[in-house]
């Protein structure tokens, strides 16, 4: 098999190459992040000192990207702390030295593109601080000197708090300072007050997120503090002083120190101040000057002090002055004196005292006293000087000030009621008040009953107010006084009662109304009722109310100024009967009722009439009635009297009861207006009259017994028609059974009845004497028997 040309080769791969660029160039980019780590070198606890190298490194896969750009952040306890761009898939960062600042959660993050990634979180941990250094600029000082201290860690690095201890020789560490500090030392100065011999060392402490650590104690440095002998001495002379005689103060310091400072000082105020070694002051003194002189030495910053009392004796006392009267009002006359109480003899004349007066520091007079009236003009500060002389010095001395202010009399009080309104038989509140007039003012109320009552007004434009009881008449109000008063030696100002009358609204209570009816209690149906509710006394504007026991709620409310006031009802009726009752009320407020008052209402005169007539029609109507049913019941009597049993032909079928059907019907129908309902023989006219008139007549028998009884209609009624329901019944020849009792029927169709034989037949006889209305009773044929037509009435 021959091999193919070199040449062929060459060209199809040339085109396979050609075709693959092609399908890259028409494919679509793509890339993920697929993941992220972070490594921290040599390891995560180290000491400190150690080189640290924290590393990212990502890993991406894509497609059709020739390079990628990768964002590496690197944080510390979630603070950006470093930041690279790169196409590389790794980024360092190095800690050299780390120290424990750099202690923390590191965290990588990767941003390619539009896509970011974070690593896991790795602790840090470093660990060592670095051992302070303590530095002084003066291991010698004096006590109390200040001088510098430093305390560093210049390889440590974050928020550093610095703290300065002090112990003495076989004596416990004492810290003695705290400080803070953003650098990593810190300068201060330091005072030791204890002599001799101490150590001075220092730390300090960093905080973290995870906690505070703390360093090693620095190296204890000895220092020596030294006595400082700068304790002044001062002398004052003479040792007797007396005003004005020349004072000397000397203070001075022994010290081989340069560069002292010396003040005098009394009531911290400085007298003099020299630099050196000593200080001379001369003055002449009052008696107002005495008191402790203090001698103070400083040197850099330390001080030393002494202290010694000057007394000055006075020569002659302080002047003085006096005012009279003390409590001083507008119109009195006041007195100021000013008087020497006290001077030593030998010393000074009394008779070269000279005094003089000021006012509001003017000159107000060359004399020891001064007399004037007090005005408003005349109010102001006085003061009083008196002069001597001693040695040929003078010597001046000044009193207190008074302060001079009259006070101003009260004026007329005014009593008014407060409010300007008062309710008669109310506690009600009296004012009393002075527009002018220099607190404290006493007022005192006097009223009716021995009323007295006192208040004392202590502020401006305060009144006084009283409560007061009730009084029960205008009149009353004349008798109140009020008596005002803030001098003692001056009477009472007055106020009368009769001004009340003019500025107070009195309100009089409503008294109890009375309800009165007007025609009078008892009224025709359709007449006016006239409701008049009156008062007696009270205070106008009246309310009245009427109410109706029997109604809801009020029947109408009326104000006026009336007395006596009226509500009209309209055509009375029925529903205007019942209990009344009205009510007034005033501005008072006070709710008065009346007593209960009952309303009758009669028929019209017309309703009476027309209920007599229609109760005699009534009576009438029943009367006649009565007469009426009672002739007809005779009727029904007479024409069912005699009732007679015929059979289809001429026969007369005999009805025979039994003696229980004959009780029964007695029970029914006891008695017929007095007759009975059967009787033994059956009048012939009655029975046949209209068919031939040929049968005999039969005589009615008359039960006088029955007559005498009362008659019920309704009885006889229902007794009469079952006897011809019954009648009925027979006439077919069907025996009856009524109330199972049997009823016989006697066959005399072969003959006709006769008196004897319709006597003779008669069943069970003695039952029907026992019995009131029981009888024979013989019938006639229904359709052939017939009432008389014009019965008896």
């Amino acid at each position: 098999m021959s091999s193919s040309p070199p040449g062929l080769l060459v060209l199809l791969q040339i085109l396979l190459s050609l075709l693959l660029v092609w399908e890259g160039v028409r494919g679509e980019s793509s890339y993920i992040i697929d993941t992220l780590g972070l490594t921290i070198l040599p390891e995560t606890k180290v000491q400190s000192g150690t080189k640290v190298t924290i590393r990212c490194q990502v890993r991406v896969s894509l497609s059709n990207i020739s390079q990628l750009e990768h964002l590496f952040k690197i944080l510390r306890d979630d603070i950006e702390i470093h930041t690279a761009n790169t196409t590389e898939d790794s980024v360092d960062y190095e800690i050299n030295p780390a120290r424990v600042s750099d202690s923390g959660n590191y965290q990588c993050q990767v941003l390619v593109k539009d896509k970011r990634k974070a690593s896991n979180i790795k602790r840090l941990d470093i660990r060592g601080l670095q051992t302070p250094i303590l530095h002084l600029n003066n291991s010698n000082p004096y006590e109390s000197e200040e001088f510098k201290v430093t305390c560093s860690a210049p390889e440590e690095k974050g928020g550093f708090i610095f703290n300065f201890y002090q112990k003495f020789k076989d004596g416990q560490p004492m810290r003695i300072k705290q400080l803070r500090s953003k650098n990593n030392f810190l300068e201060t100065t330091m005072t030791l007050r204890h002599r001799g011999d101490c150590f001075l060392s220092c730390d300090y402490e960093i905080s973290f997120v995870t906690g505070t650590k703390y360093s090693n104690i620095s190296d204890w440095i000895p220092v020596k503090v030294k006595e400082l002998s700068i304790i002044p001495h001062m002398t004052i002379t003479p040792n007797d002083i007396y005003e004005p005689d020349i004072v000397e103060v000397i203070c001075k310091v022994q010290s081989s120190l340069e560069n002292i400072e010396i003040f005098l000082i009394k009531d911290r105020t400085v007298l003099k101040r020299a630099t050196g070694k000593h200080l001379i002051y001369r003055f002449r003194p009052k008696a107002t000057d005495s008191g402790e002189l203090v001698c103070k030495v400083e040197w850099r910053n330390v001080q030393r002090e002494n202290y010694t009392t000057l007394t000055v004796k006075e020569v002659f006392s302080k002047p003085r002055f006096t005012l009279e009267p003390v409590d001083l009002f507008e119109g009195e006359t006041f007195n100021l004196s000013c008087s020497v109480d006290f001077f030593i003899p030998g010393m000074i004349d009394p008779r070269t005292f000279k005094y003089v007066l000021y006012k509001d520091g003017i000159e107000l007079t060359k004399a020891a006293t001064y007399q004037t009236t007090a005005r408003y003009e005349h109010n102001g500060n006085y003061t009083c000087k008196v002069g001597g002389t001693r040695n040929a010095s003078t010597i001046n001395k000044e009193s207190q000030t008074i302060s001079v202010k009259a006070k101003v009399p009260v004026s007329d009080p005014v009593l008014s009621v407060a409010g300007g309104k008062m309710f008669l038989g109310k506690r009600f509140q009296l004012i009393c008040h002075s527009h002018t007039g220099t607190i404290p003012i006493k007022y005192t109320l006097y009223g009716p009953n021995r009323l007295i009552l006192n208040r004392e007004v202590s502020g401006s434009e305060e009144q006084a107010i009283f409560d007061v009881p009730p009084i029960s008449k205008t009149s009353d109000l004349e008798t109140f006084l009020c008596h005002a008063k803030n001098n003692p030696r001056f009477p009472a100002k007055i106020a009368l009662g009769q001004q009340l009358l003019k500025s107070t609204i009195i309100i009089e209570p409503v008294s109890k109304p009375e309800l009165t009816i007007l025609p009078s209690y008892d009224v025709t149906e359709g007449q006016s009722i006239n409701l008049v509710c009156s008062v007696q006394t009270g205070s106008p504007p009246f309310n009245f109310t009427w109410y109706h026991l029997e109604s809801p709620g009020a029947l109408f409310s009326l104000a006026s100024n009336k007395l006596k006031v009226s509500h009209s009802i309209q055509n009375a009726n029925a529903k205007h009967v019942g209990r009344y009752y009205c009510t007034s009320t005033n501005p008072a407020n006070e709710i008065k009722t009346s007593e209960l008052v009952t309303i009758g209402v009669k028929l019209a005169g017309w309703k009476k009439v027309l209920i007599i007539i229609a109760c005699l029609l009534l009576l009438l109507t029943f009367a006649l009635v009565i007469v009426l049913r009672t002739r007809l019941l005779r009727f029904k009597r007479k024409s069912k009297g005699s009732l007679s049993v015929k059979s289809a032909g001429t026969k007369v079928e005999r009805l025979s009861l039994t003696q229980a059907e004959v009780i029964d019907a007695a029970n029914v129908t006891p008695s017929l207006m007095g007759k009975s309902l059967w009787s033994d023989h059956v009048s012939g006219s009655e029975s046949d009259d209209q068919d031939s008139g040929k049968a005999p007549q039969l005589a009615e028998p008359k039960n006088t017994e029955s007559e005498k009884r009362e008659s019920d209609p309704i009885k006889v009624k229902q007794a009469t028609d079952t006897i011809d329901s019954e009648v009925g019944d027979s006439q077919q020849g069907v025996p009856e059974v009524a109330d199972n009792k049997p009823v016989k029927l006697s066959d005399d169709s072969n003959h006709k009845p006769e008196d004897s034989q319709v006597g003779d037949q008669s069943p069970n006889s003695e039952n029907i004497t026992e019995t009131d209305n029981s009888s024979d009773v013989q019938t006639s044929d229904q359709e052939k028997g017939s009432c008389d037509p014009s019965p008896d009435c």
